[in-house]
């Protein structure tokens, strides 16, 4: 596995997460994902880069607990231990589908308020709490209108919201941003790194984009199709906050240049 040293890094934080010798194979045999080994670092931000079919967001799903691996472990290194030595996963997760998924009959802040509400949270404080994350994800004034009222982008922010609303220790996305304009992307990128940059969840971000991966992470696990398997590990070590002026960088038209070789081999491979 390559690791290309990119510039001086701090000493790893601890492992939130260890993906060991994963494997999913489905009822009707296809075999999505195989053998893959992966660690996931406290409070860090990594990308899952590769082509479709490639088992990200399998991954995803397995890492959330929607969906069980064939083989391998799934361990929560920083979680208690029960009685028999398990390790008692920790559900305390955020998860950002590709489609916003609101609920059309609720405004914006009931949307985000319902996962509080689930876990017993009164109404009230929990409508506090969600005006206050609708305003961090930009979305001041936009408190009571319905999901038609909002366009692609407003719409994905209040996904944002309601899976950070919880305040998970690990933020899971699926290429939330793919069906948006590239301004509109843009700017969530930047929005999205500032959310994270002053919360430091673990994000786990799936994309078929170089430039997006390469702007928004610490490390990009490059994948290869089918079945999908683990081919590059790269070390991305700009520095935070990022803004265009890391997109016009030579630093960062070096690094989406590696990542873009890598994506091609794996493509290939």
């Amino acid at each position: 596995m390559d690791k290309p040293a990119a510039g001086t890094q701090n000493a790893p934080a601890a492992t939130l997460i260890s993906l060991q010798c994963i494997s999913k194979q489905f009822a009707n045999g296809t075999l999505a994902v195989r053998n893959v080994d992966l660690d996931l670092r406290q409070g860090e931000f990594v990308s899952l880069l590769g082509p479709s079919g490639c088992g990200k967001s399998t991954l995803l799903r397995m890492i959330s607990g929607l969906s069980q691996p064939s083989a391998g472990e799934i361990d929560w290194p920083l979680n208690p231990h029960d009685s028999a030595g398990h390790a008692e996963r920790d559900r305390d997760l955020g998860f950002v589908f590709q489609d916003p998924t609101l609920m059309p009959w609720s405004r914006a802040i009931g949307n985000v308020a319902m996962p509080l509400i689930l876990k017993g949270m009164r109404k009230a404080e929990a409508y506090e709490r969600s005006a206050e994350m609708l305003e961090l994800v930009g979305l001041k004034g936009f408190e009571k209108s319905f999901p038609r009222e909002l366009s692609g982008g407003m719409k994905m922010r209040v996904s944002i919201a309601r899976a950070l609303v919880t305040k998970p220790r690990i933020l899971l996305m699926d290429e939330p941003f793919a069906a948006l304009d590239e301004i509109t992307r843009h700017r969530l990128n930047d929005d999205l790194l500032d959310l994270w940059w002053k919360s430091r969840f673990t994000a786990v971000f799936v994309t078929h984009s170089v430039f997006e991966s390469v702007y928004l992470s610490q490390r990009i696990v490059v994948m290869a199709a089918r079945p999908g398997r683990v081919m590059a590990d790269l070390d991305v070590s700009a520095p935070y906050p990022r803004s265009e002026t890391f997109r016009t960088s030579p630093l960062y038209a070096d690094l989406c240049r590696l990542a873009s070789e890598k994506l091609k081999e794996a493509i290939h491979a």
